[in-house]
């Protein structure tokens, strides 16, 4: 029945087009045309993804369709790298440059939704693509497909990596997948991600620690017998006011949250258990560390205060991005040349629709087909990804496409309706026409390559060499159990 049914919708998306120009050169008239006449297949396995929406480490099927997906196009995939069992590189090709992309898959727990203008959950389905990752994977790969068939027809040499990257919601997948060394060698990796308006930029972002602190202390009766019990609640609650009254002492720039995952079970017993989830964030690394020591050290102080004991768990910890100038303004001009996202008139009535559910001013829903202008500034997003740390492996650009009705805040059910449509659907072909026409001029200068690497590595420093900072933990599979 769900085959039949994203049949359906795929059937309904057929000769839905985007606004690029009619007079491309010749090459990317090729890559725009395969990328077309994949469409039925790529929006079949976008929707299946997005109707899986499994949540980080727990990919499984999820990570099979889009591997399994490029393994009919002909790529080797190595599943299960960097001890994930959801993690994958799919390759072609042989010799240089070697050009890489980035597939994200992973859900958001909480964002059930249909694809309406209006709120309204999927029946049995608590999880939902908030972040548009279905469409990410699903763009990365049509992309190198696309490239892979002008490399077949043209005999050209280079190599191709789709690398399949779970858990980019707080579980830091491509932490792992740098650790392992499995980008050593990438050239150039090519990113993007769905949102509301289209540009390409430098941009930076937040490095970011995140981590569980697990008080344990000792059940009583609270009104039979207070004096015995050591409340585990007392310890989060006093390590979560040192930190608030920490805020005032930290620098501008610092971004620090945190929610009570457990705080006991029962208002007459003194809780021996209770549980606090921390993100401490910076664009600069190295003060996103020393903020996250000043963090771990309320807890203990939380726990001597208490009598109490505390179990500190880090469960992420990424770099921000290193931005790459030259790539960001390749890709820039690629976008440029594809075009924006051009509704239709149904397409303007939902969207019109779903921006009333938005309580803020918005811009005009033609402001999809809009490319913003190139800004090399180096605007910082305040946000983290683990893209931060394929970036100091390898050259990376930040690529934003109107998957979503312009207005809308990512991790948002407007988002995972508009994702879930053919207004997501024609943003991912943008998306995958852009990084296909990037990769193609890669493939065919290697001026460029040599460039873009040259940038790449005055910006890190030539004595820089890469240590997570998660350091050696096991990648956190349970985080979203």
């Amino acid at each position: 029945m769900k085959t039949t049914i994203l049949s359906v919708l795929s059937a309904m998306f057929v000769g839905i087009s985007t606004s690029y120009a009619t007079d491309l050169p010749s090459p990317k008239a090729f890559i725009s045309d395969v990328i077309d006449q994949n469409k039925v297949s790529a929006d079949q396995t976008a929707l299946k993804i997005n109707q899986l929406s499994e949540l980080g480490y727990q990919e499984v099927q999820s990570a099979h369709t889009l591997s399994n997906h490029l393994a009919q196009q002909g790529f080797t995939v190595k599943s299960g790298v960097a001890n994930i069992p959801t993690a994958f590189v799919a390759s072609y090709g042989s010799g240089k440059p070697v050009i890489g992309f980035i597939a994200e898959f992973d859900a958001l727990p909480g964002f059930s939704q249909q694809a309406t203008a209006q709120r309204k959950t999927i029946e049995h389905q608590h999880n939902g693509q908030a972040c548009g990752h279905h469409l990410l994977g699903t763009a990365a790969a049509e992309a190198a497909i696309a490239v892979k068939a002008y490399m077949d027809k043209h005999n050209i040499e280079g190599t191709l990596k789709v690398f399949g990257s779970p858990a980019e919601e707080g579980g830091g997948g491509k932490v792992y997948l740098s650790r392992a060394g499995l980008i050593q060698g990438v050239d150039v990796v090519l990113n993007w991600h769905p949102a509301s308006f289209n540009d390409s930029n430098p941009i930076n972002n937040l490095a970011n620690f995140s981590g569980k602190f697990r008080f344990k202390g000792r059940s009583a009766h609270a009104a039979a017998a207070p004096e015995l019990g050591r409340s585990a609640l007392d310890a989060v609650e006093s390590m979560n006011f040192m930190v608030n009254a920490m805020r005032e002492h930290v620098d501008q720039g610092s971004r620090i949250h945190y929610v009570i995952t457990n705080g006991g079970k029962a208002p007459n017993v003194v809780p021996d258990f209770a549980e606090v989830y921390y993100y401490a964030r910076h664009n600069n690394p190295e003060i996103a560390r020393q903020t996250w020591e000043r963090i771990e050290n309320a807890a203990k102080g939380a726990a001597l205060g208490t009598e109490t004991q505390v179990e500190i768990e880090i469960t992420n910890a990424t770099f921000s991005l290193l931005p790459n100038h030259l790539l960001s303004k390749l890709v820039h001009d690629n976008l440029t040349l594809v075009g924006g996202v051009t509704y239709d008139q149904d397409e303007v009535k939902f969207a019109e629709e779903l921006q009333q559910s938005f309580n803020y001013e918005v811009p005009s829903v033609k402001s999809a087909n809009d490319i913003n202008p190139y800004d090399a500034s180096g605007e910082i997003y305040y946000v983290s990804s683990d893209v931060g740390d394929i970036s100091w492996n390898a050259p990376t650009n930040w690529l934003n496409v109107a998957t979503w009705v312009p207005g809308t805040a990512p991790h948002s059910w407007q988002a995972v309706a508009a994702g879930s449509m053919s207004i997501g659907l024609k943003g991912m072909n943008v998306a995958a026409k852009t990084m296909a026409f990037s990769a193609l001029d890669l493939l065919l200068d290697d001026k460029k390559v040599d460039a873009i690497y040259a940038e790449f590595v005055k910006a890190r420093g030539e004595d820089f060499h890469y240590q997570p900072l998660v350091k050696d933990r096991a990648p956190p599979l349970d985080y979203r159990k």
